[in-house]
């Protein structure tokens, strides 16, 4: 019998981590024939709306914003995008128990191989990436216990994987962004690159770069921002989109100190996927 079609979902926190977090990645695997899948915790509706003039509501910005993830998925080849409903900027005080059950439900309905989320640090702090990354940790572990409440059968994954950045990542984003921190509770928080022997995978995604650019592109309203991208040097755009780095939190099917240049390394490659 064939293997079960090669899966992998991406468990975010607002429009555009898809493309700006792990574009190429979702690209390259999409383009081999697995099927991708982005869950997005929020719809980005307290973010940037182009210059902020003239801003409409909250919950216009949300629905601009979902239409924009949704055009950046396509462009990435993403099978298909799942909102959980949250709000934008208060995702670490939401119900932490029905927030798992929910990621719990999206992993036990597509069964996927592979899950990927942010780091612990929320790549440089922001919140609502420090609580998705907790609620994806969560939500692996709970999705394969059979005690956990919920219709569907369990799923356990086969790898859960956070997208980390090194120091050349950092280096390619401040010189389009000069500084990326996050202001919380009065404390400054700063992206902190992962040490190299940390790594645990890398991608080579270069021949993806140009899709990657498009599907950040998609996200009109936040080009006030990402406009200085255009600028960057082709160094710097191979630096951003043409490397995506890894470290693997949990593997049930391989282990040791090696890098990995496939994220489904170990498991079983159907007939439709390279």
């Amino acid at each position: 019998m064939d293997a079960p079609p090669l899966r992998l979902m991406a468990v975010l926190a607002h429009p555009d981590d898809e493309s700006l977090g792990v574009g190429g990645t979702l690209a390259k695997y999409a383009a081999e024939g697995v099927e991708t899948y982005v869950v997005s915790a929020t719809r980005g509706e307290r973010g940037r709306f182009f210059t902020n003039e003239n801003r409409p509501s909250d919950a216009e910005v949300g629905r601009v914003r979902e239409g924009e993830l949704r055009a950046a998925a396509r462009e990435l080849g993403v099978r298909e995008v799942a909102l959980l409903d949250y709000l934008d900027g208060d995702l670490d005080r939401a119900h932490a128990p029905e927030v798992v059950g929910r990621i719990v439900a999206q992993i036990r309905r597509v069964r996927p191989q592979v899950v990927l989320t942010f780091d612990p640090f929320g790549a440089y702090g922001h919140p609502d990436h420090v609580a998705i990354s907790q609620f994806a940790a969560t939500a692996v572990a709970a999705a394969a216990d059979p005690s956990f409440d919920g219709a569907a059968a369990p799923h356990a994954v086969s790898k859960f994987y956070y997208f980390v950045n090194d120091e050349p990542k950092w280096a390619a984003y401040a010189a389009a962004f000069k500084t990326l921190v996050s202001r919380v509770d009065g404390v400054e928080r700063s992206a902190t690159p992962w040490p190299d022997w940390s790594i645990s995978a890398v991608l080579d995604t270069r021949a993806f770069a140009d899709q990657v650019w498009r599907a950040v592109r998609c996200h009109e309203t936040q080009m006030a921002v990402y406009r200085s991208l255009e600028s960057l040097t082709p160094e710097l755009h191979t630096a951003l989109w043409g490397r995506q780095t890894f470290y693997r939190v949990m593997s049930r099917v391989n282990g040791g100190r090696a890098q990995e240049t496939d994220l489904f390394d170990g498991i079983t490659r159907t007939r439709g996927a390279r």
